[in-house]
């Protein structure tokens, strides 16, 4: 392969269309990026690209400009109904900024039509949009795009619509994978036509990319694009400008730190990545009332609705603080964020590099933190061998103001802030046991009781990871939790009614005796049938020859015997009963050969 170096678009030994440059022009790209020099004259001229580039290298033009120069040199223009391209990409963040980017340049090529086909909205609405205004390019999440295939019934026939593709781009491939899509998107390239182009795009390559690329490419062109100034030898997977640091704190101090930290950077835009859900709820309100004169945010896999508008805003903001789950690690273009904080290190390393990914993009500076406790300093040098991610200690910040005493009093004022802190304790454990570095990450070592102080909590909370244990660091509050009410009137009235509830229930139930409801005569038939079954199928599989009504009869033998032994019946009538349970089965045998 040529070796193509970045320049100007003119430089490229492909012409782009007059309509594609201008919008280049307009959206301030007057160069080239590394992975766009080398990728786009090889896709436009009819090669499946499989491509590696570290995050933020601009990998989303590599893929949308030449997807549109072989629409537009179409010999048979495209009509309303027929896809000509599709991109699938993992999260719905991510399909919203490839659909924007999209439409700075189909302004500019009035005969595409693109849609948006993404999880959080109507299916039907989706279809009545496609049938009205077309859909020549796709950009979707695999999920809604599969469930697509699938409704026909509501008159919206794909598979017929997609016969005329002529381009495929999986944006993100490992993250497709890690997220569970394989069986969707194999589901999906079955409905697609052969021969097409397809582009594999991601910042890692996975055996599970690997296997992708085999079965959805055809002899594919492998690129690989490392920064400026990486030795040949290294793959160092991070932007070259990022400035990467971790700082080494006790469980019950990091909260403080993360705090005091945000208070000295208010004028610039962060992003907190939290290991769960319920941890960015928790601190996510948390910090709304510590961190004052700041715009903050919150966003997890979880909010179904209310995403894409969160998304959005907070891009256009200048300043401010996101706090999100690993939804927002892959991809996501959140223009000049100045630092991305890792308050809770990620499930797997190559994550690592994708959330340092959101900051220092296309050129830019920035800046990447990661918390760790003292028994997990080995990450560092996990991280330099296994992604090649080079690092340098912050030291934790001096003259802290602790906070938790104040966070215990808003939760002692709010039942809401209190269960929200349960559940973050109890997801952040569980999260942590699951940990792919369980060597590093080891839940037995990890100091539960400074933990729940970092989380100030009032008691700690009764789960499988801390029966049998004793807390002596951890002083839970004197008064009953179940006496904490909700700020909010309705739900406090609410809880008072159920809990009134729950009181009459117990009272009626005083004195009257326990017992244990039988089972329904039907299901113990039924379990007794399926039981019998299974005996019958070992004995088949053991090679047994003996049939239950024989069976049943040498059960029946096994009890005379015994019975005579006992001096319970004579030898005689012994003898006599023998003699007919051995009729028996010879009537049974001669009934089953004539059939």
């Amino acid at each position: 392969m040529e070796t193509v170096t970045e320049g100007r678009w003119e430089s490229l030994p492909v012409t782009l269309s007059p309509g594609v440059l201008q919008t280049l022009r307009e959206l301030g790209f007057p160069h080239m990026t590394p992975v766009q020099s080398a990728t786009i004259p090889l896709f436009m001229n009819n090669k499946d690209i499989a491509a590696e580039a570290v995050t933020g290298s601009g990998k989303t033009l590599a893929f949308v400009i030449p997807m549109l120069e072989i629409l537009l040199r179409r010999e048979e223009k495209l009509k309303k109904m027929q896809v000509g391209a599709i991109v699938i990409t993992p999260t719905r963040e991510l399909a919203v900024q490839i659909d924007e980017v999209l439409s700075h340049f189909t302004k500019h090529f009035p005969q595409f039509s693109q849609i948006l086909l993404i999880g959080g909205k109507n299916p039907i609405e989706d279809i009545e949009k496609f049938k009205e205004h077309g859909g020549n390019i796709i950009v979707a999440t695999p999920g809604r795009l599969e469930d697509m295939f699938r409704r026909k019934a509501d008159g919206l026939d794909l598979a017929s619509c997609v016969k005329s593709l002529d381009v495929l781009v999986l944006d993100e491939a490992d993250r497709l994978l890690d997220m569970g899509f394989e069986a969707s998107l194999n589901t999906i390239l079955d409905f697609l036509p052969k021969q097409r182009r397809t582009g594999l795009f991601s910042a890692t390559q996975t055996q599970e990319v690997e296997n992708l690329v085999r079965a959805g490419l055809r002899n594919p062109v492998r690129i690989s694009v490392k920064e400026k100034g990486v030795a040949a030898s290294s793959t160092q997977k991070t932007p070259t400008r990022l400035q990467n640091y971790y700082m080494i704190c006790k469980s019950d101090e990091k909260f403080n730190q993360l705090v005091h930290f945000l208070r000295q950077h208010k004028q610039e835009k962060h992003l907190i990545f939290f290991s769960t859900c319920a941890c960015v709820e928790y601190y996510g309100k948390a910090l709304e009332s510590l961190v004052k004169n700041v715009k903050i945010m919150c966003i997890h896999g979880k909010m179904k609705h209310k995403r894409n508008k969160i998304f959005t805003e907070f891009r256009k903001l200048q300043s401010g603080i996101l706090a999100c789950t690993d939804v927002m690690a892959r991809g996501i273009d959140i223009p000049e964020v100045n630092w991305v904080l890792q308050y809770d290190p990620p499930s797997s390393a190559s994550s690592f590099v994708h959330r340092c990914g959101r900051t220092a993009r296309i050129g830019h500076l920035g800046s990447a933190l990661v918390f760790l406790l003292p028994m997990e300093e080995s990450y560092v040098n996990f991280l330099s061998i296994n992604q090649k991610c080079p690092m340098q200690e912050m030291k934790p910040l001096k003259n802290v103001v602790d906070v938790l005493p104040k966070l215990k009093s808003t939760a002692l004022a709010d039942r809401d802030m209190f269960e929200k802190g349960m559940k973050a304790f109890v997801s952040c454990v569980q999260a942590y046991a699951k940990h792919e570095c369980s060597l590093i990450f080891r839940i037995k070592d990890l100091d539960f009781a400074s933990l729940a102080r970092g989380f100030a909590l009032l008691r700690m909370p009764k789960m499988p990871e801390l029966k049998g244990k004793c807390f002596s660091d951890f002083v839970p509050v004197t008064i009953d939790t179940d006496s904490i009410p909700f700020k909010d009137k309705n739900r406090e009235k609410q809880r008072q009614k159920h809990l009134e509830q729950q009181r009459k229930e117990r009272q009626e139930n005083e004195g009257k005796r326990k017992f244990i409801r039988n089972k329904a005569w039907s299901k113990q038939k039924a379990k007794k049938e399926k039981k019998k079954q299974v005996t019958k199928k070992r004995r088949r599989e053991e090679g047994s020859d003996i049939e239950d009504e024989e069976m049943e009869e040498l059960l029946n033998d096994t009890r005379l015997l015994k019975r005579l032994k006992k001096g319970k019946i004579s030898e005689e009538e012994f003898e006599k009963r023998l003699m007919s349970s051995e009729k028996n089965i010879e009537a049974v045998a001669d009934s089953e050969s004539e059939d």
